[in-house]
């Protein structure tokens, strides 16, 4: 039985407390970490977790479930998979957060794990993901963590909702067959959709700006029938570095349904003059992508109340 050790690091300019923080607050894990799309707390008790994670490697959706243990005095976490997905036959490891000079932190990330069957191509393509998503997490800690505090005003969180006189299930499934969109949604000119395994989709499609162009963007969504869909885009517009959100479908009180859009953006500044103009800022841009995002949310939440109303 082959089993492999591996170890990435990296330096922060934040203090070590800080950083153990964002790592062992799992909901902060989609917007510092670029592979996961999302995290859910299945159980607790004291420092021992149980986790259900679902992220892409190699770029392709995959999703499993680990048990954590936290050590805020150590500043360790272990994690260890309790489901793998093939080829990864077990996985686990271990954060590690040092005190670095200057108010800094040394992050170490370790690994083990071995392949399905201890199959040298399985083991291969695991080497392959673990190194790639160890680089990106731990630039990506750095970054946002660097970032956070630093530049709060690229943070934006914000969302949009309707009441609709009809079924959540009617609601969610608007929302969830967005194979139909192109069909169903004026702003959607073409759409690809592919459910990788229940409730695990890649979504891909050409969407129209109110100037008439269109841009390309790539999401991978997590869907819990009949009250929920989580996503994180993968293929993002210019003007983000982060695009998060979630659809939820809640019974209202007195009856029918309340649908709401929420966003999560982190404005990209490097590209503000280029799309905006060379007057533009921070503030502009922030606008720009929050008119955008809700005039599409608001108009697929108005064509779902419709389609669920209809059915009623």
């Amino acid at each position: 039985m082959t089993v492999r050790e591996t170890e990435h690091e990296i330096i922060i300019e934040a203090p070590a407390a800080e950083v153990y923080r964002l790592i062992a607050e799992v909901e902060n894990w989609p917007r510092i970490f670029p592979p996961t799309v999302h995290v859910e707390v299945a159980e607790r008790s004291g420092s021992e977790e149980r986790i259900r994670i679902w992220a892409t490697a190699n770029g392709e959706p995959k999703n499993w479930t680990s048990r954590r243990t936290l050590d805020p005095a150590a500043r360790r976490i272990t994690f260890r998979q309790e489901v793998s997905t093939p080829p990864v036959a077990a996985m686990g490891g271990t954060w590690v957060i040092e005190p670095a000079p200057g108010n800094g932190s040394r992050v170490r990330l370790l690994h083990d794990y071995r392949a399905v069957d201890d199959d040298p191509a399985g083991l291969a393509w695991i080497d392959q993901a673990v190194d790639r998503n160890s680089r990106s997490e731990l630039a990506a800690l750095k970054a946002n963590v660097e970032l956070a505090t630093a530049a709060a005003d690229l943070l934006l969180s914000f969302e949009d909702s309707v009441h609709v006189d009809g079924s959540a299930k009617d609601v969610y499934d608007f929302v969830d067959e967005a194979h139909l969109w192109a069909e169903r949604l004026p702003h959607v000119a073409t759409v690809r959709l592919d459910e990788h395994a229940p409730g695990l989709q890649t979504l891909e499609m050409d969407t129209r700006a109110r100037d008439g162009s269109t841009h390309t963007t790539k999401s991978v969504r997590v869907c819990f029938p009949h009250h929920r869909i989580v996503y994180k885009q993968i293929t993002l517009p210019a003007l983000m570095t982060l695009h998060t959100g979630r659809w939820t479908f809640a019974e209202a009180p007195g009856g029918g349904v309340t649908a709401t859009s929420q966003h999560t953006v982190v404005i990209n500044t490097a590209n503000i003059t280029r799309v905006l103009g060379e007057t533009a800022g921070v503030k502009e841009a922030r606008d720009y992508v929050q008119a955008a995002l809700s005039t599409n949310s608001l108009a697929t939440l108005g064509h779902a109340k419709a389609y669920a109303e209809s059915r009623a």
